[in-house]
């Protein structure tokens, strides 16, 4: 059987990849709705979008797209991957984009599993917990994009989903597959079009995987790919290749948009190592002018030992003092920056790409005009380093709360074991 996931952005895509190579799989990476096929024979397809944070519309079209491409390609099962996070907005997307799929399929119901125990994302009877914080009390409530104001998931599903939502508690997943397919079976049968189901530590996982190993449609984040990949014994496999894959010595270049807690702790930690690049707001007026000074900045600090970092990330109370003082989209603007300074790096022989942020992951892979990947080395649960299929470019897409304090520094010595 071959697994498709749908990813809601790019560092998603990277981490339900990470997962499915963990257990053996040979796995590509794409970006963007799909028109010609996979370009080569593997057990599982990954595409990325950036449907987390667009509108409603386009998000769902564009996975109902690639939805139908997966088919095309021969996938059984398929995932529409989010964060562990739920990352989403009372309006959106997770429900939509589940709706629209759903209906192109043809099904009556699906499963909601955000739970990712290894990253301490854990649900307990319908609740998301966050490292032993309810969603709402993590650092998740001041997301600038996705602000989380409830942990009950079950209420915020029916917020932004067509139909019901039902539960499967862990008592119940405990009892094994057939308790939890046969109190699936129930649930749908009472009307309800979602059905949550707890998790809280792998087996769990482990069980949720193995009942809905042949559903055509799952919703989940990374630890759902990953029980998919273990119930389907995947890991009798031999182990790809691309498991091994490692970046090579070459110019590195560290690259931070995300705002969040986890990431503000790791960009603190490498600045003690690293020279470092604050992005000056007030410079954006002028993107084409302004990257090249930042190249030029980079040229001059290149280290094989602590690449440079150029970051904007910053703390929740001076996101909200630039937000107050600009009359522009600062954040899309940053983007652009990122765009505009990954090409020129390209050109100036720049081969290793480490990114923190979804929305940096997506504007860096797109300025590389990458849109096939192939996943290598695990760096830490949920972010491996991937490349091009010629293996010229190698990136480290994290998402914003993903590693520990010093991710960049764990990324940065997987080049290092290739120099020695």
């Amino acid at each position: 059987m071959k697994i498709g996931i749908i990813a809601d952005d790019y560092t998603g895509g990277t981490d339900a990849a990470s997962f499915l190579v963990e257990e053996g799989m040979s796995c590509i990476q794409l970006s963007g709705v799909q028109v010609n096929d996979v370009p080569l024979q593997t057990d599982a397809i990954v595409v990325s979008l950036k449907s987390r944070t667009e509108a409603s519309d386009k998000a769902s079209n564009d996975s109902v797209a690639v939805w139908k491409w997966l088919k095309k390609q021969g996938c059984d099962v398929i995932q529409f991957k989010y964060c562990s996070t739920f990352d989403s907005t009372s309006q959106g997307n997770i429900g939509p984009v589940s709706d629209a799929i759903l209906n192109e399929a043809g099904l009556a119901s699906t499963i909601v599993v955000p739970s990712l125990p290894v990253n301490g994302r854990k649900v307990f009877f319908g609740n998301l917990f966050v490292k032993g914080e309810p969603l709402n009390e993590s650092g998740m409530k001041d997301h600038p994009l996705t602000p989380m104001r409830d942990a009950n998931l079950i209420r915020l599903m029916n917020a932004q989903s067509e139909g019901t939502t039902g539960l499967i508690d862990y008592e119940i997943v405990e009892k094994g597959i057939t308790a939890v397919r046969k109190a699936f079976d129930e649930l749908t049968e009472q009307g309800h079009r979602y059905v949550v189901i707890d998790a809280f530590d792998d087996e769990h996982l482990t069980t949720i995987g193995a009942a809905f190993s042949t559903h055509p449609f799952v919703t989940g984040a990374s630890g759902l790919s990953h029980g998919l990949a273990k119930a389907l014994s995947l890991h009798q496999h031999a182990q790809s290749e691309s498991v091994a894959l490692q970046p090579r010595q070459g110019k590195t270049v560290v690259i931070s948009g995300s705002c969040s807690t986890q990431t503000n702790r790791q960009v603190n930690c490498y600045k003690s190592l690293a020279r470092y690049h604050q992005v000056d707001v007030d410079k954006l007026t002028d993107l084409n002018e302004y990257s090249d000074e930042i190249t030029n900045w980079l040229n001059a600090h290149v280290s094989a030992d602590h690449p440079p970092l150029v970051c904007a990330t910053v703390d929740k109370h001076r996101l909200a003092e630039i937000k107050s003082n600009y009359d522009f989209d600062v954040s899309a603007r940053i983007e652009e920056l990122f765009t505009h300074l990954v090409k020129k790096l390209k050109q100036q022989g720049f081969r290793n790409f480490i990114c923190a942020g979804g929305e940096t992951s997506g504007a860096v892979t797109q300025a590389l005009d990458v849109h096939e990947l192939l996943v290598g080395k695990l760096i830490c649960p949920g972010v491996p380093w991937v490349s091009t299929l010629d293996k010229e470019l190698f990136l480290a897409l994290k998402s914003g709360n993903f590693g520990d304090d010093d991710f960049f520094e764990r990324a940065i010595s997987l080049i290092q074991e290739q120099i020695n």
